[in-house]
């Protein structure tokens, strides 16, 4: 999972009539030497098109070989893009481009318009940051945690089964369980054994 290229741009308002880059961040460690340029003009070239061809208040996610663009066209007049692999999540996209929006309208809320230049170096450290999912959104993080200890737990009772012990002859011998649960197991057990369809 990685993120490829963040940018982000004005695209609309004080007579703009074109998509105007504000700022970009460029990840390109995977790409030879001799292929970064024309990767990083391609990245901007397609989010140059995306935020131009995105209504206003609209989210979109398009497919283009390999990876995905995530587009989203705010009611402010900014637009942010982010181009990653098809593995990397949609909602933490979607939360780094929510991010470096209002990183950049906490800095230039009031002054956005008025001025030629935006410097905005926190893109890079923001696509920096996002580049693990796991560590950058708190719930693929909880939900990564309980996967595999779901799986822990699966294993878990599958080796006991195979070892030769019987689950029922486990239930009967437990002093842990009062006879209510050990009925209720027995009566599940009954009643999921009936309804089987061989």
């Amino acid at each position: 999972m990685k993120i490829i290229s963040l940018c982000l741009f004005q695209w609309r308002g004080n007579n703009i009539t074109e998509p105007k880059l504000l700022a970009t961040g460029f990840e390109s460690s995977t790409f030879g030497f001799f292929k970064k340029k024309t990767v990083k003009e391609w990245c901007e070239f397609v989010s140059f098109t995306l935020a131009k061809r995105t209504n206003e208040s609209q989210r979109q996610s398009v497919k283009e070989k390999d990876y995905i663009c995530h587009v989203y066209n705010r009611f402010d007049n900014l637009s942010a893009i982010v181009i990653c692999d098809d593995e990397y999540p949609r909602r933490v996209a979607f939360s780094l481009i929510n991010k470096v929006m209002d990183d950049f309208m906490d800095i230039y809320g009031n002054k956005f318009g008025d001025l030629e230049d935006y410097p905005f170096e926190q893109i890079v450290q923001l696509l920096n940051k996002f580049q693990d999912p796991n560590q950058a959104d708190k719930l693929s993080k909880i939900q990564r945690t309980l996967d595999e200890t779901t799986i822990i737990l699966q294993d878990t009772i599958e080796k006991v089964l195979k070892r030769g012990e019987n689950l029922e002859i486990l239930v009967d011998r437990s002093e842990l369980l009062s006879n209510q649960s050990k009925q209720f197991y027995r009566v599940a057990k009954k009643h999921n054994r009936c309804c089987t369809i061989c």
